[in-house]
């Protein structure tokens, strides 16, 4: 008997919008109630896209915008192949903090890279997310959130309003043009009733 193909989710979002947070959360409520589930996240997910992550995030090595773009999609092909892919077949849900989405919004519309040149890149993936959560938080309250964390800043982190702005900007065009894809979710609220919006969410979409 073949096992029945899994569902693959990705939450996607500025930076400070809490996507890590909350696809934690959904992981766990996903499975408590008994469903198999891979978190995972982008850049990473593999050893090797674990390896391109930390190069990726390293503000110190300087990377031209279109070398950034194929850091992020080499670090893909290794996470999909390896992991996601397996997982799907299995009948698992997949749940990633961030897939192709994020580079068109940061490469292409927040670093200039032709969108023409990453969707030829997102055609060799051959892989859509069936769903995916765009979470959605005023800039304000990102930076707030963005300067209490523990953690020093990465190389995106460290853009100025101007780049950020156009990265909401593709994220609005992408969630416009693909409606049946993308489902906005507030972010704002606390971190548990972000999950039950995306719980519920995820029970009327896709039944799971």
């Amino acid at each position: 008997m073949v096992a029945k193909r899994g569902v693959f989710i990705t939450l996607e979002g500025g930076e400070g919008a809490g996507k890590s947070t909350a696809a934690s959360g959904l992981a766990a409520k996903l499975r408590e109630e008994g469903q198999e589930v891979l978190l995972t996240r982008e850049p990473g997910g593999t050893k090797g896209a674990e390896a391109i992550r930390a190069l990726l995030l390293n503000q110190d090595i300087p990377l031209d915008p279109l070398a950034q773009t194929m850091l992020h999609f080499a670090a893909r092909a290794d996470h999909v192949a390896h992991s996601i892919r397996p997982a799907l077949a299995r009948g698992a849900v997949v749940i990633c903090d961030r897939f192709y989405d994020s580079t068109m919004a940061y490469q292409s519309y927040g670093q200039g890279v032709a969108l023409a040149d990453v969707r030829a890149l997102i055609g060799l993936i051959r892989l859509k997310p069936d769903i995916t959560f765009l979470l959605e938080l005023a800039e304000n309250e990102a930076k707030k959130r963005i300067l209490a964390r523990a953690s020093g800043t990465d190389r995106y982190e460290e853009m100025d309003a101007a780049f950020f702005a156009r990265v909401q900007t593709g994220f609005a065009c992408m969630a416009a043009a693909e409606p049946e894809r993308f489902l906005k979710i507030d972010a704002s609220p606390a971190p548990g009733e972000v999950v039950a919006a995306l719980r519920l969410a995820l029970r009327e979409k896709a039944g799971r």
